[in-house]
């Protein structure tokens, strides 16, 4: 493919992968729950909990201090301990597996369908012993996984899903809002996420129990109901510690920011397919840059859009390209290193060439910049930064 370059002005800044976008409403919400009552929790955290939950098309929702705090928690409420083996996908944040260590459990990681670059079922099936006690998929870049199979796996077995949609707000598998799907799902507040409440997680499911469980472990293991309590109240100052918990609480502030935003996430959500739709249309015909598959089965909300580069065209490495990228001050990531390739899983055990769709992946990908507040232009150098270094690394057809 022959492309002829204008080469603009570098950009004045760097164009980071992801931000959050805040406005005056925004603002205006957290300085009123500053003139409250509440910093800490209050009751702008349950607020924030029903609308969630209602917007997920969950029964309940549980906020936490961040997603790994939520995640922690779903891996406690599903009585994940020593001993126990939860199947996760290594192309993710370590917080996915992490959470498992810190019950005491074993993660084990099961390779990703090539095309969707999500956890294959089939790898997960082959991977469950009977000491596995959950499945966490995880809907990377915002697509739903394989949710039908992986629940077909869990019904079979008696297995847990613990659904990490931290990329997933605003999704949909099936017709069905994500959130509303797995026993329990994770949504992510970090600030380059859908909606942030400065850091923040959510679990949302339709289980009393695990409700009850997840409200519980935030709060130090504590209950005040007196339905619940195991003793006899001697008066209403009164509380028990049942269990051991840990602090991981929402402050009312970040509450009020969450409201706020999760009033604007179908607006973000729209923004970001926006983008995605420019990136898929201007790379559509370069055959060194394969760009997202999407299932018909899930509506994807976009958090990251991910390239994958065909090296054997290309005399450049990935590490080249990226480079090239960020001198042109587009602020281009890597989502991810394969969970354990981390040194702490290599000190574990965990062998390279574990996973080897998602080390190829990881050996190949590019994360542009995609977020809700960019402007066409900032789309536009996104595009040309791309088109330029590619091009330039295009090996000659010249024999």
């Amino acid at each position: 493919m022959t492309e002829v370059f204008v080469q603009r002005p570098m950009r004045k800044s760097l164009l980071p992968y992801g931000r959050q976008w805040i406005d005056e409403r925004d603002v205006d919400s957290v300085v009123s729950a500053l003139r409250g009552d509440f910093l800490t929790t209050g009751p702008l955290v349950p607020e924030f909990e029903r609308k969630i939950a209602a917007k997920a098309g969950a029964r309940y929702a549980v906020a936490f201090s961040n997603g790994t705090a939520a995640l922690h928690a779903a891996c406690y409420a599903a009585g994940i301990g020593p001993g126990d083996e939860v199947i996760t996908t290594p192309m993710t944040f370590a917080a996915s597996a992490n959470c498992v260590l810190y019950q005491g459990g074993t993660p084990v990681f099961a390779d990703i369908d090539e095309r969707t670059y999500n956890i294959d079922p089939d790898a997960v099936e082959r991977l469950i012993t009977k000491r596995t006690k959950a499945i966490i998929p995880v809907d990377f870049t915002g697509q739903p996984a394989d949710l039908s199979a992986i629940r077909r796996l869990a019904d079979k077995y008696g297995l847990i899903v613990i659904e990490d949609a931290a990329h997933a707000l605003g999704a949909t598998y099936r017709s069905r809002p994500i959130g509303s799907v797995s026993d329990m799902t994770m949504f992510s507040l970090h600030p380059v996420k859908h909606i942030t409440a400065g850091e923040g997680g959510v679990i949302t499911t339709d289980s009393e129990e695990f409700h009850l469980k997840l409200l519980q472990f935030r709060n130090h293991g504590i209950v005040r109901d007196p339905i619940l309590l195991e003793n006899e109240s001697p008066g209403r100052w009164y509380y028990e510690m049942q269990s051991l918990g840990f602090n991981y609480r929402l402050t009312d502030i970040s509450a009020a920011l969450a409201v706020s935003q999760l009033d604007k996430l179908d607006d973000f959500v729209a923004r970001r397919k926006r983008i995605a739709q420019a990136y898929d249309h201007a790379f559509l015909e370069w055959e060194a840059i394969h760009t997202p598959y999407q299932e018909d089965t899930g509506d994807s909300s976009w958090h990251l859009y991910v390239i994958r580069l065909d090296l054997g065209k290309l005399n450049a490495g990935r590490d080249e390209i990226f480079e090239r990228l960020y001198q042109l001050n587009i602020g281009v990531n890597l989502h991810y290193i394969p969970v354990y390739l981390h040194p702490h899983y290599q000190r574990l055990g965990y062998p390279q060439g574990l996973c080897k769709k998602a080390e190829e992946l990881y050996s190949s990908m590019i994360t542009l910049p995609l977020f809700p507040a960019m402007t066409d232009e900032d789309v536009e150098d996104v595009i040309h930064a791309v088109r330029l270094v590619v091009s330039q690394s295009m090996k000659s057809t010249i024999s």
